[in-house]
């Protein structure tokens, strides 16, 4: 038998979960006059949210990227086309990890944001609200490029279907100011097991994919513009170090001096990617200029 104070307490709790319910937060009105670049933030225990600006943008330009001179061609142009109100595709970026995928993007931002260009970052489990995120842009003059990063999904996902209208439209079309562009360590962004492929069967000499298959290749299909991001070999990665090393301010002498350390830092890293040659290229400027300041 509860005593009156914790049936009291117990009724409070109650009433008090019931306006919580009730008590719905005005989310704020995005700051379009003075911010380029947003990302989707979900109210506390509702299934809403609002954009909220990114107060510090990576400053990276496109003449900071080497190594992806193609990729970085064909991105621009696609980009451009689009914000001269022209035919332009969705945007599929996948490869090998540090390569240069999402500075890519981020260095159209500033290089467009003159221009018109916004960018709208929305995380993967974030998708399903796509239609929420869509709805104040249709209206807007700027033209939005929603960036997913890193984009991969389970088998069971959902939100990869929210995408999926997006990308190809529902009874209502994409709004025509809106792309997607994304990037994943995988070209096909759902996962693919052997079990799959052993269900594909050959009639008449051709190749009939399983279901399953076919389900997770249509959806890289969405993406009109695929560009392919691959390891770099030794001089490339060199190159991009000396870049790197002048832009933080080391001379040409102490660059080729350096040569020696960047290989041994991929080396110990596993990797000779642009992320690679840019750590690299903070640490030996960090410890020479303290060292000579000291």
């Amino acid at each position: 038998m509860e005593s009156p104070t914790q049936q009291l307490i117990e009724k409070t709790s109650n009433l008090l979960d019931r306006l919580e319910g009730l008590l719905v937060p005005q989310a704020p009105i995005p700051d379009w006059e003075h911010s380029i670049a947003f990302r989707w933030r979900r109210i506390h225990l509702q299934n809403s949210g609002y954009l909220e600006a990114v107060s510090y943008i990576h400053n990276i330009q496109l003449s900071d990227l080497r190594g992806i001179e193609f990729q970085k061609q064909q991105l621009v142009q696609n980009t451009r086309q689009f914000l001269s109100g022209l035919p332009a595709n969705n945007a599929l970026l996948w490869g090998t990890r540090g390569t240069g995928k999402s500075s890519l993007i981020k260095a159209l931002l500033n290089a467009f944001a003159k221009q018109g260009l916004r960018l709208i970052e929305v995380n993967r489990h974030e998708l399903v609200n796509l239609p929420d995120i869509i709805t104040p842009l249709t209206q807007r003059p700027e033209r939005f490029i929603l960036f997913c990063d890193d984009l991969s999904f389970e088998a069971d996902d959902p939100s990869y279907k929210a995408l999926k209208v997006v990308l190809d439209g529902s009874v209502s079309a994409t709004p025509e100011n809106i792309l997607v562009y994304a990037t994943s360590n995988r070209r096909h962004l759902l996962p693919e097991y052997m079990e799959e492929n052993q269900r594909s069967r050959l009639e008449k000499g051709e190749i009939h994919h399983a279901e399953a298959i076919e389900e997770k290749v249509a959806l890289s299909d969405r993406f009109g513009l695929w560009l392919s991001f691959y390891p770099f070999d030794q001089q490339h990665y060199i190159e991009i170090v000396n870049a790197w090393l002048q832009h933080y301010g080391i001379t040409a002498e102490l660059r080729n001096q350096a040569t020696e350390a960047a290989l041994q830092w991929a080396l110990l890293r596993g990797s000779r990617s642009g992320r690679t040659a840019w750590q690299f290229a903070r640490d030996f400027s960090g410890r020479y200029k303290l060292n000579n300041t000291l």
